[in-house]
């Protein structure tokens, strides 16, 4: 019983097994068929699409195994999609694409001709081109709603054309409907730009004329150039030869293409060229085949597009072809081969000829037309950027402009025209071109002229027009006897070289461009430094020139990447012997401009400026080289509502953030009273006496600190009275100025009887300020003298005193007229007046009595000081005086120095290693009754000594 109950469960469980298996089996067998099933059909799928749906369904013996039911699932399948695709391109694919060309192709691009032919065009360089020009209309046939769309290609900037005709089925020619097409393109082109903003070169290998014929009348405006059939290798190394100067001249400031920088700065500066080859279906021999893919290749970014007909090139740049598979038909790449384009139709051979007359007519009405200093300006003012360089046109050749780039390819400038011939002018121009175009945080002037003139004074405030140029940071005119200004605006552009470089340095940089990107928050515009008649700087072999040259070098050399770019004006360089052994600086002046009758600014070999007309200049970006010359004439920019008229407009735009640029004038001294330094005197413990003002960029003034030091008096030496007059009264006001009443005394002594009205000016001023001043003449001079050796010996004994004592001035016009009074000595005491003077000279000083003195000659000061050291005169102020006669005085060194009117040498043995040259004050403002000594610096409520905690 057992064993049966066992048998039949295991029989049982074994049918159910079989029963498993056999559906899995089952299942398995499905899947293979169904796989199979799917296979075949993705198989007959992929062979119909390769043969293609309508002609399979045409004839099913296209694909093997056509017997199958896969195939005809397959078949039915592709259909369907063929249809829903159709149905969808119906409804939305014309229109889209109409839409779209619309938008890549505006204006003229894509209209109908007949709407515009025989209009002049309006489109400028600066603007983006179309990026497809229309060639004709295409459908897709068999289509349900073959609605046609426009067909166009790329052009300029964009891509290369190739064109082949053919012969139909009929035995057709297609060579004249290739022709017309190349025509309909070049008219759309000519037709949307300003004439003269695309050229046009036709070579044909089987026709010297004839070709394009509508188009010759643009040959008279030089718009169009025929070339001969036997002469390609002079076209295709012309159009190497603008490849090449594009990227050397152009492209200077690291651009890829000539789009790029127009994107950039809103320039481009060159023309479109396209070249038009007909061939006859033959390659080229070799070498030209090679010279002709060299120019596809680079030519696309120097604006050179070329069009080829039946001539095979193979390229590695963008090249889109066009087909002409009948007189009607073609085919083309931008369409794909299952679109059928029917080009336009052929202009009317009468309407393109009185078209192309319209364009060449307006071209040489424009070329023939004289530009003014507005056709330099830009439309909208400051809408460039510096951050690649500088770019700005000049002038004019054939009424296209000249422009000059300043960036690190063409760092640096040199210009050079004698006399008479325009340098003004042209630096006008320049100046005027960049400030319209660049904004005060892109740019900045500074601004140098050492002739006897005032050519960038326009630049600063006046009496009669208030306005300034907003760029310029310093002017400096008069300064042919100032070579030291020459070489603090070189020492400035040192050290700002310095501090970008240390700026990039922490940024990890090298460049300006790249410190901009790195610190956007920063200011860092780039530094244009004009030296007018710059051969002065260098015009003596002394420390002046050795120092310039130097710096010149190191500024030149490497102030490229910095931003920082060096405009040498001169009317000759050839004289200039600090620059004989240094080429190395010349060969930074990538840029050279040569002025007509000008010489050795560009190669001894380049003699083009000596036979220019008046107005005009040559532009050359590559060292003055023959093949980098280019002609420009220089508009009208120094005459009324030119410069002056811009400068308002500029003016007017400033922020308030920007001030008047600092004035550095020759012929005028600056005034105390007005001076940085002297509004700001104050706040420190030690004062400072004011002698006069340096030569630098800044306009510090000559300062003397008088602490509580040995040797700290003041000596003024020469038989000028105005210019010793001149620092003894700054030295007493700016001292006046840092005390209030009662903290500080003076004694002036009035020696001779020229500087009475001196003397008084000074006295009464202080006076007015409220301090005590004791004024005496050569008969009271002595008892002032013992009277302030007593107070020394007062001082002396006293000098455990807690309180400081009042700082007690003695003020000496023409010291050395009381030497034979002084010499006097007292019968008692056997002391003379000179010993009580030089006791002053010697203790004064710790004493806070301090002596500024004149003595008319060096000779006279040693008589005052006597037998030893002149330590007793810590800082001194020399005029008409020689340096051999001055070494003493400067701790034995030679001193080179010679006399000029309204200049002083000022040394103080504190802090100078060498003497430097000071201009003395005017102090006409700073004595005026009506004004009064100018008060401390700071409110009338908040004096200058309350804010020094005094």
């Amino acid at each position: 019983m057992r064993n049966n109950e066992r048998r039949s469960a295991i029989e049982s469980a074994f049918e159910r097994l079989s029963a498993s298996a056999a559906t899995a089996l089952g299942a398995a067998s499905n899947e293979v068929a169904r796989v199979r099933a799917e296979h075949a059909h993705r198989d007959f799928a992929m062979r119909i699409a390769e043969q293609g749906v309508s002609a399979v369904a045409h004839d099913h013996s296209l694909v093997d195994g056509s017997e199958q039911a896969a195939f005809g699932e397959a078949l039915e399948e592709a259909l369907r999609e063929r249809q829903d695709i159709h149905a969808e391109w119906t409804g939305q694919g014309p229109p889209r694409l109409t839409e779209l060309v619309a938008e890549a192709a505006p204006g003229t691009a894509s209209e109908p001709w007949q709407d515009w032919l025989g209009r002049v065009g309006t489109a400028a360089a600066n603007e983006a081109p179309p990026r497809l020009w229309r060639i004709g209309e295409a459908h897709v046939p068999e289509s349900p709603d073959p609605r046609p769309f426009p067909a166009a290609v790329p052009l300029l900037d964009e891509s290369h054309l190739r064109i082949t005709s053919t012969v139909d089925r009929k035995g057709r020619d297609t060579k004249e409907a290739a022709e017309a097409l190349v025509q309909n393109l070049l008219m759309r082109v000519l037709g949307y730009y300003q004439p003269g903003l695309v050229r046009v070169h036709v070579w044909d290998i089987a026709r010297l004329t004839g070709t394009l014929p509508g188009l010759y009348p643009l040959t008279k405006a030089g718009l169009l150039t025929a070339h001969d059939p036997t002469r390609l290798d002079e076209l295709l190394e012309e159009l190497s030869e603008h490849i090449r100067r594009i990227h050397t001249s152009a492209l200077l400031g690291g651009h890829t293409s000539l789009h790029s920088l127009a994107a950039e700065t809103g320039h481009r500066g060159e023309p479109w060229r396209i070249a038009v080859l007909f061939g006859d279906g033959k390659a080229l021999k070799d070498e030209q085949q090679q010279r002709l893919q060299r120019v596809a290749r680079n030519g696309l970014a120097c604006g050179i597009q070329l069009i080829v007909v039946d001539l095979p090139m193979t390229v590695n740049s963008p090249v889109e072809s066009v087909t002409l598979t009948a007189p009607e038909q073609a085919s083309g790449s931008m369409t794909g081969p299952h679109a059928v384009i029917r080009p336009d139709e052929t202009m009317a051979r009468d309407r393109v000829t009185r078209a192309c007359s319209a364009l060449s007519d307006e071209f040489l009405a424009q070329r023939a037309r004289v530009r003014t200093f507005d056709d330099l300006l830009p439309e909208q003012l400051w809408s460039h950027h510096s951050t690649s360089g500088l770019q700005a046109p000049v002038g004019f050749h054939e009424g296209e402009g000249v422009w000059v780039t300043l960036g690190d390819s063409s760092p640096h400038m040199l210009i050079g025209g004698p006399s008479g011939s325009g340098k003004t002018n042209f630096l006008y121009a320049l100046l005027g071109s960049l400030a319209a175009r660049y904004g005060p945080d892109e740019l900045e002037f500074h601004l140098l002229d050492f002739k006897e003139g005032v050519s960038f004074a326009q630049f600063t405030p006046g009496r009669r027009d208030p306005s300034w140029l907003p760029h310029a940071q310093l002017v400096g005119v008069n300064v042919n006897t100032d070579r030291e200004f020459g070489l603090a605006l070189l020492r400035f552009l040192s050290t700002e070289m310095r501090r970008r470089a240390d700026a990039a340095k922490a940024h990890e940089v090298t460049k300006l461009e790249e410190l901009r990107s790195e610190d956007p928050n920063g200011r860092w515009p780039r530094i244009v430094a004009v030296i007018d008649e710059f051969q002065y700087l260098f015009a003596e072999r002394d420390a002046v020139s050795a120092q310039a040259v130097t710096l010149l070098e190191d500024v030149a050399r490497r102030g490229r990447s910095q931003g920082i770019h060096l405009v040498l004006a001169s009317q000759d360089v050839s004289g200039i012997e600090a620059f004989w052994g240094k080429p190395a600086i010349f060969e930074q002046f990538i840029l050279r401009v040569a002025l007509p009758k000008a010489r050795r600014v560009l190669v001894d070999a380049n003699q083009a400026a000596l036979e220019l007309p008046r107005w005009h200049a040559v532009v050359n970006h590559d060292s003055g080289v023959k093949h980098g010359n280019e002609l420009a004439r220089i508009p009208n920019a120094t005459t009324k509502d030119t410069f002056d008229a811009l400068q308002q407009r500029l003016w007017q735009r400033r922020e308030q953030r920007h001030h008047p640029p600092r004035l550095f004038d020759g012929s005028h001294l600056p005034a105390l009273s007005s001076l940085e330094d002297f509004r700001n005197l104050g706040g420190t413990p030690t004062p400072r006496a004011l002698l006069g003002q340096v030569i630098d960029v800044e306009g510090t003034a000559a300062a003397v600190e008088l602490p509580r030091s040995p040797g700290r008096n003041i000596a003024v030496l020469g038989s000028v009275l105005r210019d010793a007059a001149s620092v003894l009264g700054a030295s007493a006001l700016s001292l006046a100025r840092q005390h209030p009443p009662g903290r500080i005394r003076f004694t002036v002594a009035g020696l001779v009887d020229e500087a009475q009205g001196e003397v008084h000016a000074v006295v009464d001023t202080l006076r007015r300020g409220g301090h005590h001043v004791d004024l005496v003449d050569l008969d009271g001079v002595e008892s002032a003298v013992t009277g302030l050796a007593g107070l020394v010996d007062e001082r002396t004994e006293g000098s455990t005193a807690p309180e400081a004592p009042v700082m007690h001035c003695l003020v000496l016009y023409a010291a050395d007229a009381a030497h034979t009074l002084l010499e006097r000595k007292d019968p008692e005491t056997r002391v003379s007046g000179q010993d009580k003077l030089r006791k002053i000279l010697k203790q004064g000083p710790e004493l806070r009595i301090h002596a500024v003195g004149w003595w008319r000659s060096t000779q006279r000061l040693k008589n005052t000081l006597g037998v030893g050291p002149v330590d007793d005169i810590g800082a001194w102020v020399a005029f008409d005086v020689h340096g051999q006669e001055l070494s003493a005085l400067a701790a034995g060194q030679v001193v080179n120095w010679s006399p000029r009117a309204r200049r002083g040498l000022f040394f103080d043995r504190s802090i100078h290693s060498r003497p430097e040259v000071v201009l003395p004050f005017d102090l006409t403002d700073a004595t005026d009754p009506a004004d009064g000594v100018p008060r401390p610096r700071g409110s009338d409520d908040q004096p200058v000594w309350e804010e020094a905690g005094e």
